[in-house]
C-alpha cells in the first residue's frame, strides 16, 4: 500500500503521475478486498468503479465540486480516498462508517443516498442552486448498478434536459443491479454498447473535424443515422443531453482523457461507460449476483465463510418455497418483484414456473400498480418488496389497490431493523404508514410456521388486500414444511396466561418477549403474553380480556412506536375510557444507524434483557 498510505484526501491524487494512478487503483482494490473479507459489504459494484472514482477526484475540485453517487453501492473507493482509508475497516459496523455516502459523515459526501435513482434529481438541484448563487462549482451525477430503470431517474433527466443546465451524468453500465437487469431500457443500452461500427465511426470522424460548426452538423447527421440504420436511437439526446460513449470505464487513461475533454462543454452531458462488476477479484467477476454483497470470505481463495445460522431457514426462503407450493395448487397465483428475485427468493418460483413470476426492474410504484392490474382481472398477485423500498410506492398502494379494494398480497421482506445497511434500509415505518389505510389487513408472523400459514390463508375470500411483514435473516429453526393451518383474520394468539401485566408483541420480536416472560415466570410471576399477529384488524376481544385482568400493558414491536402497535392499543384503551398504563417498546422517534441486530435491539430497548428489565420495573411499581 505504498501509494494509498499517502492518500489522505483527493488533493494528494493530483501529485501522482499517470502510472502511479494506475498503481493506486490496484492498491485501492486490494484494501477494499482486505477490509470486506473481514467486514462484509457491497463489494462487487465498488470494485468496478475504482478507476472512475480516481478519475473524478483527480479532475474535479472536490469537495467544492460535487459528486453525487446513486444508491451508494459504488462508493467504497470514494470513501477510501476521501479521508476514510483507515476507518474503512469499520464500514457498516455499529458506531462506524455508514455503508453509504452520508452528508454528516464527510464534506466529500455531497448527498446522502441508499435507495436508487436519486442522483440525477439531487445533482440538478445542486446545479440550479449554484446558478442562483452565481457560483462556479461543477456537479457530476454517477448513476448505475441498475438504478436507471427507476422512474425518478427519468424525471430528473427530463427536467435537466429542458433546463439546459451545465452538469455531467455518468452512466456506469455494468448490466446488473443485484440480479441481472431486465426490461426494454436494458436491451436498449445493450444495443448501444454493442454497436461497435457506429461508435468507432463517430469517434474517428470527430477527431478529424476541427470546426465547431461542422461538428454540430456531423453530430446531427450521426444522430439521424443512428435512428435510421442502427435502430437504437438515442433516448438521452432526445431528452436534451449530449451523449458521449460508449467507453471502457476500467481504462483509467481513457477515462481521464474523455472526462477532461467533456467536463467544460456547457449544458447537460451524459457519458456512458462500461465497467465490470467485481473487477480485479476473480470470484466476484465470475458470480456477480453472489458477490454483490457476499458476506465474509477468504480473500485468497474467495471461499465464503458461513455461520451456524445457516442450519436455520431464512424468512425469504420460507416465502419463496411456500409461494411455489401454493402456485402449483392455485393457477391464479403470480409473483411480482422490483429487481429482487434472489433477494426475496422469488427466483424459486421463476425457475419452476417462469410464466407466472415477474421481475419488473427497480420500479416499486410500477410493481404495485402492475399487481393491481393483475388483481383487477382475477389473478392473485403476491407482490414482494423490501419494506423500506415500499415507501416509494405508498400512493400506489392507496390509490391503485386500497381505494379500489383489489386483492394484492404485499409481502414485505426486511421489515423492522435490518442491521448493517443502516437508516436508509431499516423497515421500521411500515406498520405505522399502512395502519391508517382502509381496506388493508396487516399481519406479522411470530416465526417461519406462521409465515407459511398466512401465505396460505390469505387465499381465502375472508381476506382482501393484505400486508405480510417479516424480517431479514433467519427464523427460529422450526420444522415449518408440514400441513397448512388456517389463520382466522384478526385473531391474536395467547402464548402465556397471567394477570396484572400484559405483554403484547407483534412479529418475530415476540420471541425475545417470550424468552423474557419465561425468565420472569421463574421468579414466580405469571405475565400474560399475547402474540397479536394482526395489527389490523386488531383483536378487540383479546384487548377486552386484557383490560379486565391487567393494570399495565407493555407493547413490543420491531418498528416505529409512533403509529404502530403501541398507538393502536392506546387508541383502543382510550376509546373504552379505561385507565390502564401502557408502555411502548419499539423504535424511538429518531433514525437508527447501522449495527448488528442484537446491538440495535439493545439500543432501542427491546432485546430480551430490555424487555425483562421493563417488566421487572413494572412489577416493582405495582
Amino acid at each position: 500500500m505504498e501509494l494509498l498510505s499517502k492518500i489522505d484526501s483527493p488533493n494528494d491524487l493530483k501529485l501522482l503521475n499517470a502510472n502511479e494512478l494506475i498503481k493506486l487503483c490496484e492498491e485501492i482494490r486490494e484494501h477494499m478486498i482486505n477490509c470486506c473479507a473481514k467486514n462484509p459489504g457491497h463489494l462487487g459494484a465498488s470494485l468496478g468503479t475504482v478507476e472512475l472514482t480516481v478519475a473524478l477526484h483527480y479532475l474535479y475540485n472536490t469537495p467544492d465540486d460535487k459528486i453525487v453517487w446513486d444508491v451508494g453501492h459504488q462508493a467504497y473507493a470514494h470513501k477510501i480516498i476521501t479521508g476514510r482509508r483507515d476507518t474503512f475497516i469499520n464500514n457498516r459496523k455499529y458506531k462506524g462508517l455508514s455503508g453509504f455516502p452520508k452528508i454528516s459523515e464527510s464534506e466529500y459526501d455531497s448527498f446522502g443516498v441508499g435507495h436508487s435513482s436519486t442522483s440525477i434529481s439531487a445533482a440538478l438541484g445542486m446545479v440550479v442552486a449554484s446558478e442562483l448563487k452565481n457560483s462556479r462549482e461543477k456537479v457530476v451525477a454517477v448513476i448505475g448498478d441498475g438504478a436507471l430503470t427507476g422512474g425518478l431517474a427519468f424525471e430528473g433527466l427530463n427536467n435537466a434536459g429542458a433546463r439546459k443546465s451545465d452538469f455531467l451524468v455518468i452512466l456506469n453500465d455494468n448490466q446488473i443491479s443485484i440480479d441481472p437487469n431486465v426490461g426494454a431500457l436494458h436491451n436498449y443500452l445493450l444495443k448501444i454498447t454493442t454497436s461497435a461500427i457506429y461508435n468507432e465511426t463517430k469517434n474517428r470522424v470527430w477527431k478529424i473535424i476541427g470546426s465547431d460548426k461542422i461538428r454540430k452538423l456531423f453530430r446531427n447527421f450521426m444522430f439521424s443515422t443512428k435512428m435510421a440504420f442502427f435502430r437504437t436511437g438515442s433516448v438521452f439526446e432526445s431528452l436534451g443531453f449530449r451523449y458521449f460513449g460508449v467507453i471502457d470505464g476500467n481504462n483509467l487513461p481513457l477515462l481521464l482523457k474523455t472526462i477532461k475533454d467533456i467536463k467544460d462543454i456547457p449544458g447537460p452531458k451524459l457519458l456512458h461507460i462500461i465497467t465490470k462488476k467485481g473487477k480485479g477479484f476473480q470470484p466476484a467477476e465470475r458470480d456477480q449476483v453472489l458477490w454483490h454483497a457476499p458476506g465474509t470470505f477468504d480473500k485468497t481463495t474467495g471461499e465464503r465463510i458461513t455461520g451456524s445460522d445457516l442450519k436455520k431457514n431464512r424468512y425469504q426462503d420460507v416465502f419463496g418455497e411456500t409461494l411455489l407450493r401454493l402456485a402449483r395448487e392455485n393457477e391464479k397465483i403470480v409473483g411480482v418483484t422490483p429487481a429482487m428475485p434472489s433477494g426475496c427468493s422469488m427466483n424459486i418460483l421463476m425457475k419452476e414456473i417462469p410464466s407466472r413470476a415477474f421481475d419488473v426492474g427497480i420500479a416499486e410504484q410500477h410493481a404495485v400498480t402492475f399487481s393491481a392490474g393483475l388483481a383487477s382481472q382475477g389473478m392473485l398477485p403476491y407482490c414482494n418488496v423490501y419494506s423500506s423500498f415500499m415507501q416509494r410506492a405508498y400512493d400506489s398502494v392507496i390509490h391503485d389497490v386500497a381505494t379500489q379494494n383489489l386483492k394484492v398480497i404485499f409481502c414485505l421482506d426486511r421489515g423492522g431493523l435490518v442491521g448493517e445497511d443502516g437508516a436508509t434500509h431499516h423497515g421500521v415505518f411500515d406498520l405505522a404508514y399502512f395502519r391508517c389505510i382502509p381496506n388493508l389487513t396487516i399481519f406479522s408472523p411470530l416465526n417461519e410456521t406462521e409465515l407459511k400459514d398466512i401465505l396460505h390463508s390469505v387465499q381465502s375470500p375472508e381476506y382482501g388486500a393484505t400486508v405480510i411483514r417479516y424480517p431479514r435473516g433467519y427464523g427460529e429453526g422450526l420444522d415449518w414444511r408440514g400441513d397448512f393451518t388456517y389463520i382466522n383474520p384478526g385473531k391474536a394468539q395467547l402464548l402465556h396466561d397471567g394477570e396484572g401485566i400484559a405483554v403484547l408483541s407483534i412479529g418475530p420480536v415476540g420471541n425475545e418477549a417470550q424468552r423474557a416472560v419465561l425468565r420472569i415466570k421463574e421468579t414466580g410471576i405469571n405475565i400474560l403474553h399475547y402474540n397479536m399477529r394482526f395489527l389490523k384488524p386488531i383483536d378487540t376481544d383479546a384487548l377486552n380480556e386484557i383490560s379486565a385482568k391487567c393494570k399495565t400493558i407493555i407493547t413490543i414491536e420491531d418498528g416505529s412506536v409512533k403509529g404502530g402497535l403501541y398507538s393502536a392499543v392506546s387508541e383502543f384503551i382510550a376509546s373504552q375510557s379505561l385507565s390502564l398504563k401502557i408502555i411502548g417498546l419499539g423504535v424511538p422517534d429518531r433514525f437508527i444507524e447501522q449495527g448488528t441486530i442484537p446491538e440495535l435491539f439493545k439500543e432501542c430497548g427491546y432485546d430480551e434483557d430490555g424487555i425483562y428489565n421493563t417488566i421487572i420495573n413494572v412489577t416493582k411499581e405495582q
